[in-house]
């Protein structure tokens, strides 16, 4: 059975998930990240993509982008990972795979859940109980949105650079949408629709996509099909 294509449109938000394969670390030191961090940077200005977040953990990475092309995060990534791959296997004498397969994805609807969606993963190493607060841990975009770190790897949103007048007025803003954790609902949402390459957002918006796309955008419903009844129409294709 043939796998399903990603669900990207251009200048539609993705958030982006790649594991380690099977769980494994893949970050072991203070030069991994920052390497990794500096090709993510590289590789996104080549393949025409605007990191808004990102939270690079031990055993897996989140990053939450705008392509500009259909094939912008699919470059990306792949140039990416090829790099850093070898960077691994190079530094620690090891060899074969580094990464669970293809990277996950959602398409998020920006009005409502870009932030969401950010705090879901500026918040990952709180909610793993290495951090009590994003602000402490180093290897998130946190302190970047948050707390004024001077970074060139971050595009902020237009929605992030509407929250204020001033770099100021936007970093105390977001840090005001960080206290409290995002409802269980919402973390589930954010997963489901990660993990299962779906959009993620309101009924209009997953409508919309489908359009664009032209295929389901939302998971099926469980269980075989039903059987038509004897003499049933068969509706037209057109319909």
């Amino acid at each position: 059975m043939p796998r399903r294509s990603r669900l990207i449109v251009p200048n539609i938000p993705l958030h982006i998930i790649q594991r380690g394969n099977n769980r494994q670390a893949c970050f072991f030191t203070d030069d991994d990240y920052l390497f990794y961090l500096s090709w993510l940077k590289k590789y996104a200005k080549s393949a025409e993509c605007s990191i808004h977040a990102y939270v690079l953990m031990t055993n897996h990475v989140h990053i939450l982008l705008t392509p500009k092309q259909s094939n912008s995060a699919g470059t990306l990534m792949r140039g990416l990972g090829q790099r850093y791959v070898q960077y691994v296997n190079r530094t620690y004498k090891r060899s074969g795979t580094l990464w669970e397969g293809r990277f996950r994805s959602s398409i998020i609807q920006q009005q409502e859940y870009l932030f969401s969606c950010q705090r879901y993963i500026e918040m990952n190493p709180v909610r793993a109980g290495i951090v009590k607060h994003p602000g402490e841990y180093r290897w998130s975009s946190y302190q970047i949105n948050g707390q004024g770190k001077e970074s060139d790897l971050l595009s902020h949103h237009a929605l992030y650079l509407s929250l204020g007048q001033t770099d100021a007025e936007r970093q105390a803003v977001y840090r005001e949408l960080f206290r409290y954790e995002l409802e269980p609902e919402e973390i589930d949402k954010i997963r489901k629709a990660t993990n299962g390459n779906y959009a993620l957002g309101n009924k209009q918006f997953k409508e919309e996509i489908s359009k664009i796309v032209g295929r389901r955008v939302t998971p099926g419903k469980a269980g075989r099909p039903r059987k038509k009844k004897k003499g049933t129409q068969r509706p037209s294709l057109s319909d």
